[in-house]
């Protein structure tokens, strides 16, 4: 994850496709924003899917918008009907971008799933995690985020 902390969020351009509403980086200003890497063929990203649910319910009222990224890791991947049942399957009622292409995952020079990235209320990269642990890690860095809205 080259990504670096208090980099401003890319553009969230490219996607193959967006399910339950497309965003951009201009919807989510003002908003502290968490960005969750995923991938149909990813064991671990369905383990943590419902920490993910937990988190963006648990913070809503404090403004957190969270975004999925679908990023395929082979061929097989790229079938957005399987994508799309898993979305439905996981509940993931919030954006999702189905990034075929790599084009979001290449400008946060993403490599990993799942991976997570929190930004601020101005945009700024704050955290960044990757892997088993990575939303756990994640619990500080997203109080902090969110203590300055109170």
């Amino acid at each position: 994850m080259a990504l670096r902390l208090r980099t401003e969020m890319p553009e969230l351009k490219g996607a193959t496709e967006w399910v339950n509403g497309e965003v951009s980086k201009e919807d989510l200003q003002g908003k502290p924003v968490l960005v969750h890497f995923w991938s149909i063929s990813c064991g671990l990203c369905k383990k943590s899917m419902p920490d993910v649910l937990k988190i963006r319910d648990e913070y809503r009222d404090k403004g957190l918008q969270v975004i999925g990224i679908h990023m395929p890791r082979s061929e097989k991947d790229t079938e957005t009907g399987p994508v799309k049942e898993a979305i439905e399957k996981y509940e993931l009622t919030h954006p999702q971008a189905i990034d075929n292409q790599h084009s979001i995952v290449d400008s946060f020079e993403n490599e990993f799933v799942p991976a997570y990235y929190l930004f601020d209320e101005e945009g700024q990269l704050r955290h960044r995690s990757a892997g088993e642990k990575a939303l756990k890690m994640m619990e500080r860095p997203l109080e902090r985020v969110l203590g300055n809205n109170d």
